[in-house]
């Protein structure tokens, strides 16, 4: 056991440990150290520790997270939260109940196992957990979206589950090709907003007055019901896929198939691990598995891939999930999701127009930066769900107002808002609202915001004080 110390200079952030220095605990050290709380890092692996400590302004931790010792040495007892990311569920369950029993932070578990995943909330609320999160089974989600709108490139949810944010590429003569924001979303009937639009790689929050060109990447927000109307009315397919193929039959496999049969779509699961077949055999009856090795072009086609409408590679390998996507691009028509779970080369990976790409660790880190910041803030209102958008170049923010403020009760139009920012959406009593300058936000709305600015905790940074 030892301990690793870099200058860390004051800061007015939370004291945070992280427990493990896999590929998430790596992603959080980063995306925390960026907004400014203090870090200190758990593990056995020495080397690891050095790493990261030598890497980010961070302290480092040897030892094993779940004992006692070890979380005094990282200064629990001052801790405002500790996040277990290990890869042993048992072992976050533990490191949390300790730390909750000698210390009053908060704690987040990240627990994978099918076995835990009808029981997360039951373990939750038992553990006085503040969040238990399965990235496995919100890719899962996230890829099941996607199916259900297969001309979308990413569906990003919000206020439960009432609201989707689409993003689709227009394409060649398209009927939207040429229009204004205004002239697009002028039907009274159905509220749609239009809130951003990559082009030539900017990304542009737009005004009634901007322009839609083919070519351009859109993302519209609407309530869920409306999705499928809008991208019909844009021309565009809006049927969800009724097949779909996947290779790799791991834990988001498993999520995403029984998911998908409850939705009325046929699956095909292709296994190479004899064992892990017949066990997805016994797991999930309704799904066809396929002992065979997936990345062989003969068994694809034996498989009849050509004849897909949707294909997942899921095997855990970065590469062969890429090659696979490119070689189902060339082959079929089908809707391609890409896993991708390393978070370099982005831009190289966004240059072979992959289609739809998930990273799993960037959905396990902006549900707990979404969590930090409500911590740090709660005042007045929490942050219920946050997305890095476009590369991280904006994020999508949900807030949910609990008591009066400074943009309460006041009229959009004369709010004096940061450039770059557009309130997206307004949910009031399960009523979604796309918002005019006549609209007012008032206490128990949930509010969505796009902004290409970063780090807001609370509503009123939307606010120009300038």
């Amino acid at each position: 056991m030892g301990l690793f110390k870099n200058h860390i200079e004051e800061t007015k952030g939370l004291s945070i440990i992280i427990v493990g220095t896999g590929k998430v605990g790596t992603t959080l050290v980063e995306q925390l150290t960026k907004e400014g709380h203090n870090i200190t890092i758990i593990d056995k692996n020495k080397d690891k520790i050095n790493t990261l400590t030598s890497m980010y302004d961070v302290m480092g931790v040897v030892g094993n997270g779940a004992s006692l010792n070890v979380q005094k040495d990282a200064n629990v007892a001052q801790a405002d939260l500790l996040i277990a990311v290990t890869g042993s569920d048992e072992l976050n369950l533990l490191c949390c109940t300790v730390a909750k029993q000698v210390s009053g932070c908060s704690a987040i578990a990240r627990v994978r196992t099918p076995d835990y995943a009808d029981e997360s909330e039951y373990l939750r609320s038992q553990l006085g957990l503040a969040m238990i999160i399965n990235p496995e089974l919100e890719a899962a989600r996230e890829i099941a979206r996607l199916l259900y709108l297969p001309t979308a490139l990413e569906v990003n949810t919000f206020v439960r589950g009432q609201a989707d944010m689409v993003r689709f590429k227009v394409p060649q003569n398209c009927i939207i090709d040429g229009k204004t924001i205004a002239d697009i979303c002028n039907d009274p009937k159905y509220a749609v907003l239009i809130c951003s639009i990559e082009r030539n790689g900017e990304v542009i929050i737009p005004s009634g007055t901007n322009t839609v060109m083919s070519g351009d990447i859109v993302s519209f927000i609407t309530s869920s019901t409306n999705a499928k109307y809008f991208l019909k009315k844009f021309g565009l397919d809006n049927h969800s896929v009724k097949n779909t193929m996947i290779v790799g039959g791991g834990r988001a496999s498993f999520y995403l198939a029984k998911q998908l049969i409850k939705a009325g779509i046929d699956v095909k699961i292709i296994e190479s691990n004899s064992n892990k077949a017949k066990e997805l055999t016994d797991l999930l009856p309704e799904v066809t598995i396929i002992n065979a090795d997936g990345t062989d072009e003969e068994v694809l086609k034996e498989e009849g891939l050509s004849y897909m409408e949707s294909f997942v590679p899921l095997t855990g390998i970065d590469e062969e999930n890429i090659m696979l996507t490119l070689h189902a691009r060339q082959i079929s028509n089908a809707k391609v999701v890409t896993k991708v779970n390393r978070m370099g080369f982005k831009k190289v990976i966004s240059s072979l127009d992959l289609g739809s790409v998930i990273y799993p660790r960037y959905i396990t880190s902006e549900a707990i930066v979404a969590y930090v910041r409500a911590l740090k803030e709660s005042i007045g209102c929490d942050i219920e769900t946050l997305y890095h958008l476009f590369d991280s170049r904006a994020e999508g923010i949900e807030f949910k107002i609990r008591e009066d403020s400074k943009i309460t009760n006041v009229l959009l139009k004369d709010l004096k808002l940061k450039k770059g920012l557009l309130i997206a959406l307004i949910s009031r009593n399960g009523k979604i609202i796309i918002p005019s300058g006549n609209d007012e936000i008032k206490v128990g709305d949930s509010v969505v915001i796009i902004t290409t600015h970063t780090g807001f905790g609370k509503i009123e940074d939307i606010l120009d004080h300038e």
